[in-house]
C-alpha cells in the first residue's frame, strides 16, 4: 500500500426506502453530505445527534472526514440510512467498536417500511365507512 494514499473506509445504509454510501477517511471532522455540509443538509439537530450517535458511542467524533451520497426517500430515512452506513464504517475502522455499536443497536437495519395499499381499499389498512342503510 502506497504511505501517502489515506485509507478510506466505505460502508452503505439503508432505512425505508433510502440508501446512503458513506466514505470515512482519518481527518479533522468535515462532513459533507451530498456536497453539502451535515447541518445544511438536515436542518433538524434531533436528525444531526441522530446521525452522529455512532461516533458519540465510540468516542470518535471529529476523528474521521466523512463524505455521504444519499439517495431516495425523505429527512428521516436518509438520516436513519447514514447512521448505519457511519456505524458498519467505524466497525471496518476498528473491530472493537462492534461490541459498543451492538449494544446501542447502531448496527440493526430497521427493516420498518411503509405497507403496501391493499386493492379495493383506500389505504393498506383502512376500510371504506360502513352503511348500515
Amino acid at each position: 500500500m502506497i504511505a501517502d494514499v489515506p485509507m478510506v473506509f466505505h460502508a452503505v445504509g439503508r432505512r425505508k426506502t433510502s440508501v446512503a454510501r458513506v466514505y470515512l477517511r482519518p481527518g479533522s471532522g468535515k462532513w459533507e453530505v451530498n456536497g453539502r455540509t451535515l447541518g445544511d443538509y438536515f436542518p433538524r439537530s434531533s436528525l444531526v445527534s441522530l446521525i452522529q450517535q455512532p461516533f458519540t458511542a465510540t468516542d470518535t467524533l471529529g476523528a474521521f472526514d466523512v463524505k455521504a451520497t444519499c439517495t431516495g426517500g425523505g429527512n428521516t430515512g436518509q438520516a436513519g440510512a447514514l447512521r448505519l452506513g457511519i456505524a458498519r464504517a467505524l466497525v471496518q475502522v476498528d473491530e472493537q467498536h462492534r461490541k459498543k455499536l451492538r449494544e446501542m443497536g447502531l448496527l440493526t437495519r430497521d427493516a420498518r417500511a411503509v405497507e403496501r395499499k391493499k386493492p379495493g381499499r383506500p389505504g393498506a389498512r383502512k376500510r371504506f365507512q360502513y352503511s348500515k342503510r
